[in-house]
């Protein structure tokens, strides 16, 4: 039986390299200013990533007269698969094309919806494995300071002492104190902004330099800035979280993030790409069709644990 596929034509060579170019630039465009994930790209075949981890060294007191002792050097793996293999596909009919007068606009709008729709995935898996790295048994203590609790504020919504609170969890790791960031929901904005005593506080300019106005999608925003983190808003954190941490509980929670935006080996997230996106595009003669895919292939997993801060506030109390 026939495939119902034709063999590429010249037109539809050109419209998926031309596709292609446009959302890989999108692509990386948006990662890039995504600075709290670090992005492997060339890495060796397989589906598993090994990447060698050091340990600290230790201090020793020096005696005369006594041979110097050689420790061995604390190392071990840190270990994340490539398991999101992800598209998005549209088709549009001859007969449509025939048909409608906005044929061409629509086609020319796959590539970036496609993209947009791989970007919002991404997203949210970078959220949700940072949500996933701690829980109420596991609330990734260190030096004495958790790195997780439930918002402080009134009705469990997030507060200004939720941020003096991830800043002195933060410092307690001792996690660089620079290009610090939070990721809040559009709820805990509210409270924010809506705290009598957070007034003379919120700064409408970021502490840090190369402000991001938006991020991976539109519903992630600069707000303002305050305790040393420059706040985004995003509609794409993980939440409807029920949970109870420390006694305290939320119903209708969402996952706000806190962590130092340094670039290199102190963010929090990192990516491998097996595969950008791709764009490709077929006719396909027995639907009469032509039909548009992008793919893409990659992992994220949390590889600096304490540099993340998350603190889980109630949705249902804007008011």
């Amino acid at each position: 039986m026939a495939s119902g596929f034709t063999t590429l034509t010249n037109e539809h060579f050109i419209r998926a390299n031309l596709y292609s170019r446009e959302i890989t630039r999108m692509f990386q465009d948006d990662l890039f200013a995504m600075r709290f994930v670090r992005t492997i790209t060339d890495f060796p075949d397989g589906t598993t990533l090994n990447i060698p981890r050091l340990g600290q060294a230790e201090q020793s007191d020096f005696a005369e007269g006594q041979a110097i002792k050689y420790q061995k050097f604390d190392t071990g793996n840190f270990t994340f698969a490539i398991d999101q293999y992800k598209y998005s596909a549209n088709s549009i009919s001859e007969k449509f094309k025939r048909d409608s007068f906005w044929s061409s606009e629509i086609q020319s709008a796959f590539a970036p919806e496609q993209h947009r729709a791989l970007m919002k995935g991404f997203e949210a898996r970078v959220f949700n494995r940072a949500n996933a790295s701690q829980t109420a048994s596991n609330l990734n203590l260190i030096n004495g300071a958790a790195h997780r609790w439930v918002a402080k504020g009134t009705n469990e919504t997030l507060s200004l002492k939720d941020f003096m609170l991830a800043e002195y969890a933060l410092r307690k790791a001792n996690v660089p104190m620079r290009n610090l960031t939070a990721i809040i929901d559009a709820s805990g904005a509210f409270a924010i902004e809506n705290s009598t005593n957070a007034v003379n506080l919120l700064s409408p300019m970021p502490k840090w330099g190369n402000m991001v106005n938006e991020g991976l999608v539109s519903g992630f925003q600069f707000r303002f800035s305050i305790y040393g983190f420059d706040v985004y808003v995003s509609n794409y954190l993980p939440r409807d979280i029920a949970e109870t941490v420390n006694s305290v509980s939320v119903t209708v929670g969402v996952a706000n993030l806190f962590f130092s935006a340094e670039p290199g080996n102190t963010l929090p997230w990192i990516a491998a790409f097996r595969q950008m996106p791709t764009v490709q595009s077929e006719f396909n003669k027995d639907l009469q069709q032509t039909e548009f895919l992008t793919i893409c292939e990659y992992g994220v997993q949390i590889f600096r644990p304490e540099n993340l801060v998350v603190v889980l506030s109630d949705t249902d109390q804007v008011a």
